[in-house]
């Protein structure tokens, strides 16, 4: 009877520890379901009820940034600006535009996008027509029509003025009787009953009523004909209208009442010009136009079509390479990357932002980014299980998700520092894409911690998958894995030759900007981009030569997408770029202007210096955040790294004389972000390994790290290249160069974050520990060791190392 005791003891106790642990699991997976489906249902909801709004680049239209400038009497801060905002807002609607969009940006600019406005000469005539709205009194016709006639205005005593009317007809005018500021409101309207057509229709304020009878009064005691009886309205120093005073009205009387129709041969966008301008009336500020875009509708279309493309057979490919490799949990980390995609875009709807094309590509991107962390968790519970005695898949991956969730967040965070300088630092479409970057990162997040993890422990706990393994993906370490630990390479014992074969491919990559130069875009130089669109196929040495001609000798002519020709000069004006235009159409036939993009030399010099900036910050913030996080020498080693792959990523596309422009900065701000995810993933892994032994030297202790995360990297790498692949393969021609940096950047910052961060730390780490017991001891004792007391300052010796397994 005393030899039953003991176990009946010891089975009660475990029994009931193991039910509270099994009800915590239960518990813990009861409540990541409910918030898996709390999001989806959410985000089924704000995408079947808020549609995305598309960028010009995707929908077609025009975009102009204005920029205010200071008078003698009025400085362009943040409040003039505002109400110039104001201004603006009241000539757009008068334009007709849909949906138009109008902003302040910064202290004096103004972004306005007028989406399906293929050509933009009207609407920044009418944007940027900022002179004082005046109404004067006619003396009669001018003595000198020839002045006039050229534009020039000669003054006369008491500030009388010569101008020409519509016609040509040059006018004397008095000094102004009232401006804009007398002016309520202006409409165009069609009378149908009385067949007058389409009129003006002007009201005045009281004090400007009083005065419009006025002059309209004074005008009226002139004979009908007689062009003293009519009244200019003048704009921006040019009459924009002088009607006659109607016969009925009696001399002195004027018009009153504080209204009064303007008529004439109007048709309804003539009337609707002039009631906007009358009613617009003056900007408070100057405004000059230091950027200017226009992309086609139709080459809209075909980045969607290209870019959804792209997005489906990429994410299919990926797919199909993490089922290979994971068995069923690759198969459930299809569906949450499916979820993914469904979270991003309800995100994206939700907080009202902008979908450009740029966009579109982070958005694919963010795919990769999605794997990225299901791959950590998966090789983190292929470990996990391969560790224990009586392994478990889903304790495994519990463990699994547990020990990857600090380098999953910290790869992110870094690729987040990379979407918030993009959001602050740029503009335009790239601004749209540090949006859609960001939103992607977090989606991304959830769909592999919460949505991935909520499947995969489901399918774990089945009976079925319980006695089949195998069919898990992660019952095994895996070949890769298996090979490297059988054959242990040490790869770390000569970090110096590592150090040297990196820095030789940086001389190599980095020549190419002191040889062949950078070939900055017009976002960073100024000038006019135009690409057309030709019935015949455009040899680009014949369209130099007929440019050069038409009065255009260094205008460079280049071939682009499928037959398409884009022209690229200086700053040009609306008449030159018609004769561009007209050059390239006696060649092709048919032509049809796809894109126009125009930036002043002021933004471009300024565009300039921001992409150094951003540059700049982007890798301070990054050496920041893993100083905190990890040791500052990891840091290093990681900035490092970080700085070999810009280098070399600018530097090959300077050999191969690619746009460096604002979607190239895009991406090499995604490739900073993105490349040290492995650096952070290997670091992160060396820190755990410093924690568990402590007496294995540094170089042995990354060369496991290396060798662990190895096959990770691996993996991660290729689902990103199926990516990226896809983007360059099928999408639009203007992201087959953000691919291509996309596609260099993760091969170098692979390469990098094993043979270049790996080694650097490794010398530093060398350095430090060698230089620290001169400073702690002064060399007083080095190298001896008291019995039962092991000296740590003295670094390990080169017998040490070797004994290490």
């Amino acid at each position: 009877m005393k030899r039953s005791r003991p176990p009946s003891r010891t089975r009660p106790p475990a029994r009931t520890g193991s039910r509270p642990r099994s009800r915590s699991r239960s518990r813990s997976l009861n409540v990541r379901a409910l918030v898996a489906l709390a999001v989806m249902a959410a985000s089924v909801a704000i995408a079947l009820t808020m549609p995305v709004r598309l960028g010009l680049d995707l929908r077609g239209g025009t975009q102009i940034v204005l920029e205010t400038k200071s008078t003698d009497t009025t400085k362009a801060d943040r409040e003039a600006t505002d109400r110039t905002v104001e201004v603006l807002r009241g000539r757009i609607d008068a334009l007709g535009v849909a949906e138009p969009t109008i902003v302040r940006s910064g202290e004096n600019r103004v972004v306005v996008e007028l989406p399906g406005v293929q050509d933009p000469k009207q609407a920044a005539d009418v944007l940027g027509r900022t002179a004082q709205l005046t109404v004067h009194s006619v003396l009669g016709p001018a003595e000198k029509p020839a002045d006039a006639a050229e534009g020039k205005t000669e003054a006369a005593k008491d500030g009388e003025r010569v101008l020409p009317d519509e016609s040509g007809q040059s006018l004397r005018l008095k000094d102004a009787t009232l401006t804009g500021q007398d002016v309520k409101g202006a409409d165009a309207r069609f009378d149908q009953q009385g067949g007058a057509g389409w009129h003006v229709t002007v009201d005045f304020k009281d004090s400007g009523s009083d005065r419009w009878a006025q002059v309209t009064g004074e005008a009226a005691c002139n004979p009908a004909g007689d062009p003293r009886r009519r009244v200019a309205i003048v704009l921006d120093n040019k009459i924009i209208s002088s009607p006659q005073v109607d016969p009925s009205v009696a001399c002195g009387a004027g018009i009153t009442g504080g209204s009064t129709q303007i008529t004439g041969s109007f048709d309804d966008a003539e009337a609707r010009e002039l009631a906007l301008l009358v009613k617009g009336g003056a900007l408070p500020v100057p405004v000059e136009t230091i950027e200017q875009r226009t992309i086609g509708a139709t080459l809209g279309d075909e980045a969607i079509n290209a870019g959804a493309w792209a997005a489906v057979i990429g994410t299919a490919l990926t797919a199909l390479f993490i089922i290979v490799v994971y068995r069923l949990m690759g198969a459930l980390a299809t569906v949450a990357l499916l979820c993914y995609g469904l979270i991003s875009y309800a995100a994206l709807a939700a907080v009202g932002a902008t979908l450009t094309l740029p966009g579109l590509a982070g958005f694919v991107l963010a795919i990769g980014m999605a794997v990225d962390a299901n791959v950590l968790v998966f090789e983190r519970a292929r470990e996990e299980q391969a560790a224990r005695t009586r392994p478990s898949t889903r304790s495994a991956l519990t463990a699994g998700f547990r020990s990857a969730f600090s380098a999953i967040a910290d790869s992110n965070i870094t690729t987040l520092i990379a979407a918030a300088l993009l959001f602050f630092l740029a503009s335009g479409p790239v601004k749209g894409f540090g949006v859609t970057l960001g939103i992607g990162v977090l989606a991304s997040m959830v769909s592999a911690l919460v949505i991935t993890r909520v499947l995969a422990e489901f399918a774990a706990s089945r009976p079925a998958v319980f006695r089949r393994p195998r069919i898990t993906g992660i019952s095994s370490t895996g070949p890769v894995r298996d090979a490297l630990l059988r054959r242990n390479p040490f790869l770390m014992r000569r970090p110096r030759r590592w150090l040297a074969a990196s820095l030789v491919v940086l001389v190599v990559a980095g020549s190419g900007i002191l040889v062949r130069g950078l070939n900055f875009g017009i976002e960073f130089t100024g000038g006019r981009l135009i690409e057309y669109s030709t019935a015949t196929q455009v040899d680009p040495e014949r369209a130099r030569d007929a440019l050069a001609d038409a009065g255009f000798p260094r205008a460079v002519v280049q071939s682009s997408g499928d037959g398409d020709l884009t022209v690229r000069t200086e700053e040009l004006t609306d008449a030159e770029a018609a004769t561009v235009t007209k050059a390239v159409a006696e060649l092709g036939g048919e032509t049809e202007k796809v894109r126009d993009e125009l930036i002043g030399p002021s933004l471009g010099e300024e565009l300039r210096r921001d992409a150094l900036i951003a540059l700049g910050l982007a890798l301070a913030a990054q050496l920041a955040y893993l100083a905190a996080r990890f040791r500052l020498l990891f840091g290093t080693a990681a900035v490092g790294a970080l700085a070999h792959d810009v280098v070399i990523l600018v530097g090959v596309f300077a050999w191969l004389g690619k746009p460096i422009d604002g979607v190239f900065l895009a991406a090499l701000l995604t490739v900073i972000g993105y490349s040290v995810n492995d650096s952070v993933v290997l670091f992160d892994r060396v820190r755990e390994l410093l924690g568990k032994e402590r007496k294995t030297p540094f170089d042995r202790l990354t060369n496991d790290a290396i060798l662990q995360t190895l096959p990770r990297t691996v993996n991660t790498g290729m689902g990103a290249v199926l990516i990226l692949a896809s983007l360059a393969i099928l999408a639009d021609d203007s992201l087959t160069d953000f691919a291509l940096a996309l596609l260099i950047g993760v091969v170098v910052g692979t390469y990098s974050s094993v043979f270049t961060a790996s080694p650097l730390a490794v010398e530093l780490h060398g350095r430090d520990a060698g230089t620290r017991p001169a400073r702690r001891g002064g060399g007083k004792g080095r190298g001896t060791a008291r019995p039962g007391k092991p000296d740590r300052q003295t670094p390990a010796s080169r017998t040490e190392r070797q004994e290490v397994p």
